[in-house]
């Protein structure tokens, strides 16, 4: 592992400091790419227009025409947060503003893939629906857009992933990512684009004066749903993204939010008054996904949907519960798969084991709903692009395998998988993703295959240098700034995906070492001559007596006292 420092451009840094900004978050912002103040502006009056997102004008128009008809509007949702939000979004959104006939539907992970397939069209259609609308997804549903306008459905997809080489043929398609679309934000998420669908909507609705200005509903209203999904859906926070973000945070911080939010804020033992992104990331997220990779994402979509406190407690324990079996064969598998991936080392020319440019497993008895979280840790820790696979669970498919990927910087997940497709036709059955996340199905007679010729492409593309995982840090902290007050500064803002949480690096003497709970490190350490408590989870290997660290701040409370203490990222030794 190698620890490197991000550039700090000086007068930057000064020209934030003289516009008020707190010196140690002016370092912070002008490392992440922040020239002036007033990108810091996180208002919505600073939001992207609408009219800049194509398609949001047409399918204002389109909803507004069919709520005049009183028309049955249906939501496919997608079975992640993103989906599920975005769902949530759509549902109250849509009723906020005046339709009477709001439904929704979500594909099984297992027996109905990914996407609006034709036999969801199909079951859209028996359903009474009038309207088709995809959140999350449908870019790529070429077969069940068609499927749809074939039973005289009318339809509005809305999505954030890349387009495949053709694109459906709906009534209208919003989407960042589809040719001829200026909207300056591209990463936005699922539950984004639905959210800018609304304001459109509303604006159409000005216009045909159903309200005014000060009669308008307040589709504020929505943005902790659309905070939550952005972030857990690990989306770039870009300018547009940090500020939906920013405001969806400070209603929950206000105990502005749906009742379902509030209840997982309870389940996960967080405090919504001092909301933070990590929460949505690490505590509301995963219980909301939880519903998708094992149970049925209604139980999560409904949670986020019903305005009773009761119901909504009840809810947030069922995910919670969820969340915790999850968890449980999240550790199986785990535990398997490293022995695979260790299987796949090979000796390089100095003698020493190293893994593959790329790592591929599968076992019988993994669960496909967990697949994506065992790669990302496979991922993590042999730092390699990692498809994880499991046996389709979908009746008749039982030969197939369906395989989720997790990337790292330099390896374009996704292109990876077109090129090995391209070499090797017939081998990839169904692909497709981002980046840095992708899933794709191939027959189980062809996954050898497919190991071999995604690691193939690996070995041609990443470079020696980007096989060793590197961190990249803010350097030294200066002692004047380790404070308990200026750990909940930090936690205020807003950091995620593209738009890093701040982590410093520094040598420090290890004065003692011992583990916790048989797989935490909880070290003593002296930090610039001071004693400092840290802890390095999931971490087992002891220290050398001067090591250099990565490291966040962060505060711990024991029996009411709050001190100050490093969580360690890594180490270079």
């Amino acid at each position: 592992m190698k620890i490197i420092a991000r550039d700090i451009p000086p007068r930057t840094v000064w020209a934030l400091e003289q516009a008020g900004v707190h010196p140690l978050l002016a370092r912070l912002f002008a490392a992440r790419g922040v020239m002036a103040k007033d990108e810091l502006d996180d208002g919505l009056a600073r939001l992207l227009l609408p009219d800049t997102l194509r398609g949001t004008r047409e399918a204002a128009v389109l909803l507004a025409d069919a709520m005049a008809q009183d028309k049955r509007l249906c939501i496919v949702a997608d079975y992640d947060c993103d989906g599920a939000t975005a769902c949530a979004v759509g549902v109250r959104g849509l009723r906020l503003l005046g339709a009477k006939h709001v439904s929704y539907l979500v594909p099984d992970r297992v027996v109905d893939g990914y996407g609006l397939t034709p036999p969801i069209a199909e079951r859209v259609a028996d359903s009474g629906a009038d309207m088709l609308i995809t959140v999350d997804n449908g870019i790529a549903s070429v077969e069940g857009v068609a499927a749809a306008k074939a039973r005289g459905l009318q339809v509005l997809v809305t999505d954030h992933h890349l387009p495949g080489p053709e694109l459906p043929i709906a009534d209208v398609l919003v989407n960042p990512n589809q040719p001829g679309c200026e909207f300056e934000s591209k990463s936005i998420a699922g539950v984004g684009v639905m959210f800018y669908v609304l304001l459109a909507l509303r604006s159409e609705l000005r216009a045909r004066g159903v309200f005014d200005v000060a009669t308008q509903p307040k589709l504020d209203a929505l943005l902790p749903l659309v905070a939550l999904g952005t972030v857990a859906d690990v989306v770039k926070l870009d300018a547009n993204n940090r500020r939906l973000v920013a405001q969806g945070l400070r209603r929950i911080r206000a105990g502005a939010m749906p009742a379902g939010v509030a209840a997982l804020f309870k389940a996960a033992g967080r405090t919504a008054s001092v909301a933070t992104t990590f929460d949505f990331g690490f505590a509301l997220g995963p219980r909301i996904n939880a519903a998708g990779r094992l149970a049925d994402m209604t139980l999560g979509i409904e949670c986020l949907l019903t305005d009773d406190a009761g119901r909504a407690d009840e809810l947030a324990r069922m995910l919670d519960g969820i969340n915790r079996e999850r968890r449980d064969i999240e550790g199986g598998m785990r535990d398997q798969a490293l022995l695979l991936a260790e299987s796949l080392f090979a000796t390089d020319g100095e003698g020493i084991e190293a893994p593959p440019a790329a790592i591929s497993v599968f076992d019988a008895n993994f669960h496909e709903g967990v697949v994506g979280i065992v790669a990302s840790r496979i991922k993590d820790r042999f730092h390699r692009p990692t498809f994880v696979f499991a046996a389709s669970g979908a009746p008749g498919k039982e030969q197939e395998l369906k395989g989720s990927g997790r990337s790292i910087p330099g390896f374009h997940l996704r292109d990876a998988l077109d090129l090995v497709a391209k070499r090797h036709p017939g081998v990839l059955l169904r692909f497709g993703g981002h980046a840095m996340a992708a899933g794709c199905t191939v027959a189980r007679e062809h996954f050898k295959t497919f190991e071999q010729a995604l690691a193939q492409v690996a070995g041609e593309w990443l470079a020696v240098a980007a096989l060793t995982r590197q961190i990249e840090t803010d350097g030294p902290i200066a002692r004047e700034y380790m404070r308990i007050d200026l750990v909940d500064t930090l936690h205020r803002e807003v950091w995620g995906q593209g738009f890093a949480p701040p982590t410093f690096s520094e040598e420090v003497e290890v004065v003692s070492q011992r583990l916790v709970g048989e797989k935490h490190l909880a070290l003593k350490l002296r930090h610039q001559g001071q004693p400092i408590d840290a802890i390095w989870f999931s971490h087992t290997e002891p220290l050398p007596p001067k090591v250099k660290l990565a490291f966040r701040l962060d505060a711990d409370e024991w029996q009411g006292v709050r001190r100050l203490r490093f969580l360690v990222e890594g180490a270079e030794f």
